[in-house]
């Protein structure tokens, strides 16, 4: 099942586009004969999109997601090229795919690397939202907003807090505007979270080859497509060593802990470890 977006002639913005899930999606919407533009900050990645998709339908953009004059030149591009005689005389934004994000360490004593990951995984998505939204309300035609969220930030396991908090907070706020765009019936909401995906920032681009447990981006953007076509919200992926079952047993888990009054992440405590695995075991 397919979403209405993916047709031809649509307009796709998509952050992070480059490499990994981005890039997949980027292929996933030439192949249906949509118009793609890639905004990322990496320019090895940037020129190697350029050298393997010789397209004039996917453009390139190089920016910085985190800051806000990078996305008011970005509208400049998307409304001359975009919305001009090249395409069409008024600019639309049919898949805004607020994907960028980067999975730097975070320590207590180092305030700096939680500012580098916030400003691009939360005020990414933030910017991009206040820039676009407007061209997505503009179309009549089926339209829609995905935003790239992380099991990191519904399970939240030790050991990088900025990347967990940025991830949580982007799961509040997708949740938010798709409340607030309930009476929008041309609009879908989707919040991805991606299972374990051979990518750049995940270690992919370090393995030689893709390891077993791994899905690929394409898979996961097939699995977005599929749910998008369904309308559900939530994409929730599963990958080839966790089930869909095994995410629903984790996530409700982790809630219980606020539920039953347990410290938190009993899930990885040494004392509570096994009566978590029990309970999950014990699961239908």
């Amino acid at each position: 099942m397919s979403s209405p977006v993916f047709r031809p002639g649509n307009t796709a913005l998509i952050t992070g586009g480059a490499s990994g899930i981005g890039r997949a999606l980027a292929r996933k919407c030439r192949s249906h004969g949509m118009r793609v533009l890639v905004a990322d900050w990496n320019d090895a990645l940037l020129a190697q999109l350029a050298a393997d998709d010789d397209d004039d339908n996917i453009i390139a953009f190089k920016m910085d997601v985190g800051k806000l004059e990078d996305w008011a030149q970005l509208k400049s591009k998307v409304d001359k090229v975009f919305g001009g005689k090249e395409f069409h005389p008024t600019c639309t934004i049919n898949l805004l795919a607020l994907n960028a994000g980067v999975g730097t360490k975070s320590a207590w004593d180092d305030a700096a690397s939680f500012h580098t990951v916030l400003n691009t995984n939360l005020f990414g998505v933030i910017n991009g939202i206040s820039t676009f939204l407007p061209a997505i309300k503009a179309t009549t035609q089926p339209s829609a907003v995905v935003i790239t969220g992380s099991k990191q930030g519904i399970t939240n396991p030790p050991g990088n807090p900025a990347y967990n908090a940025s991830k949580a907070a982007v799961k509040a706020l997708a949740e938010h505007l798709s409340f607030d765009l309930r009476g929008e019936a041309h609009i879908s909401m989707h919040l991805l979270v991606p299972g374990w995906t051979y990518t750049g920032m995940t270690g992919g681009g370090n393995a030689r080859t893709k390891p077993e447990g791994a899905w690929t981006p394409e898979q996961a953007v097939d699995y977005l497509q599929d749910k998008m076509g369904q309308g559900k919200f939530y994409v929730v992926c599963p990958d080839n060593d966790v089930s869909e079952e095994t995410d629903r047993k984790r996530m409700l888990w982790s809630v219980g802990d606020v539920v039953e009054g347990r410290p938190p992440l009993t899930r990885w405590r040494d004392e509570w470890k096994d009566t978590a695995q029990t309970w999950m075991d014990n699961q239908k």
